[in-house]
């Protein structure tokens, strides 16, 4: 599944984000969803979403 979607997301789902500073080299970084940053129901670039780990990215793909 992608992560453009806010339905599909919740607190405590495992995805792959793409971070800032990874967006040149598309590093992918896993983790569970502490926080849902994006407001708006769908974004084409992914939502925005914070980690357990504090990590803040865009949701490229949900476990």
């Amino acid at each position: 599944m992608n992560g453009k979607n806010r339905t599909a997301i919740r607190q405590g789902t495992r995805v792959l984000i793409v971070m800032k500073a990874d967006q040149q080299s598309g590093k992918l970084t896993e983790g569970i969803v502490k926080d849902i940053l994006t407001n708006s129901l769908v974004h084409p670039h992914g939502i925005k979403v914070r980690l357990e780990s504090g990590q803040v990215g865009r949701v490229k793909e949900i476990k």
